[in-house]
């Protein structure tokens, strides 16, 4: 009976947001796509007036000579230019201060990031974090947070997954707890994007599967998840066509280039629907393995959307249909019933297909319990997420226990 009642109010609060954010004006970053987009990002930046921009990235992507690439189109473009590689995964409070002080060392009036989510997130807070000089990584932490816009900020992702580009969150890191700190504010979206499939072209097959899953999830919580719009439904009904159709092309041959741009724009597309909507419990639970094991955010949650989709299954048969039917998968099958099995069997062959495993490998039972636990909190009382079934603590363990080796 306890359950059933705070059942009620989760659903009350998430009737709260989708009403709150449907009056928000989300904004949404100018986007260059394409194979010289790149270049037209760089000579936009010109024209909004920079002239010494700070590029946000990890030392690999400089090893790589992509950061080279970016650096080399900006200086054409007539800007000075400072590269901070020092960006790591889950990017801690010390990263981000790390790179306002090499932002505000240098004088740098703009910030570009170029990487995967952890490198645009750390590039949000630190543009956040320069205009607001009474505010800490930490502080920043929760909804809403700063006063002041941040310093101009561009974007470049190099992986086709977190939809960083397009959302207004960052998720930073305590070095010392491991803890996630989600940064929440209309401020963090960057003024323009460059979705260039060249840049991703390096991507390695694992990685390029993992963070397509994470994109797939992206858009399939949000048409699931009852805080959805039109709007919102648009986009991740897209992206989800789009990633089943050129995600395996992407993953076989990584110089495809009509695939890497399909993929970069599905990721940017699920990132527009998502946060507006909010994601759920394939979510939850996967932080929570990045918590304990450090296990890949795009790794995670391909592994656990399947057990997830099975247990919603009863109460979004239609919506998973609509959304089988929107990847043209099981045309031949009638009735809602057997559309959503399909598109869950799918998303199961897409996985092994990709060499994505059915089970965390690191997974202790001795955890699950704890790992339940934090899932839950963070899916109920942290961030409402407005999931179309809920689970209780012991079917929250039920379903983490199936994904033991």
């Amino acid at each position: 009976m306890l359950f059933q009642l705070k059942v009620v109010v989760y659903k009350t609060l998430v009737k709260f947001t989708k009403t709150l954010f449907v009056f928000l004006a989300q904004p949404k970053p100018t986007v260059y796509v394409g194979e010289n987009a790149t270049e037209k990002l760089c000579a936009s930046m010109a024209q909004f007036g920079m002239q010494k921009v700070l590029i946000v990235t990890d030392d690999v992507l400089v090893k790589l000579g992509v950061a080279e690439k970016v650096e080399k189109a900006l200086i054409k473009s007539g800007l000075e230019v400072v590269i901070f590689d020092g960006v790591t995964p889950d990017p801690t409070y010390t990263v981000v201060e790390n790179t306002v002080a090499t932002l505000i060392g240098n004088n740098c009036d703009s910030i570009l990031a170029l990487g995967g989510g952890s490198a645009i997130d750390a590039a949000k807070v630190a543009a956040l974090c320069a205009t607001n000089p009474d505010k800490t990584p930490k502080s920043l932490g929760g909804f809403f947070k700063a006063k002041h816009a941040g310093l101009p900020f561009f974007a470049i992702p190099t992986t086709a997954g977190t939809g960083s580009e397009a959302t207004i969150a960052a998720v930073i890191s305590d070095p010392v707890s491991h803890a996630k700190t989600p940064v929440v504010d209309l401020k963090v979206v960057p003024i323009a994007a460059a979705l260039d499939p060249t840049i991703m072209a390096g991507m390695p097959p694992h990685i390029t599967a993992a963070t397509g899953m994470d994109a797939l999830t992206h858009a399939v919580e949000a048409y699931i998840g009852k805080a959805n719009t039109k709007e919102t439904d648009r986009y991740a009904l897209a992206a989800v066509k789009m990633i089943f159709k050129y995600l395996p092309r992407a993953y076989e041959n990584g110089q495809d280039m009509e695939a890497r741009e399909a993929m970069a724009l599905a990721s940017f597309y699920a990132g527009l629907a998502f946060t507006r909507t909010g994601v759920g419990y394939v979510h939850a639970i996967a932080h929570n393995f990045g918590g304990h094991y450090g296990t890949p955010h795009g790794l995670a949650n391909a592994i656990v959307l399947p057990y997830i989709l099975e247990f919603y299954q009863d109460s979004t048969s239609e919506q998973m249909a609509e959304m089988a039917t929107a990847a043209g998968i099981g045309q031949e099958l009638v009735g809602d019933e057997a559309l959503a099995a399909k598109f869950i069997e799918q998303i199961k062959m897409l996985n092994s297909q990709m060499a994505i495993p059915t089970k965390l490998a690191v997974l202790k039972e001795c955890d699950i319990k704890g790992i339940a636990k934090a899932a839950r909190k963070e899916a109920h009382f942290d961030y409402t997420y407005p999931v179309p079934k809920y689970f209780d603590q012991r079917g929250c363990e039920t379903i983490i226990r199936k994904m033991l080796p």
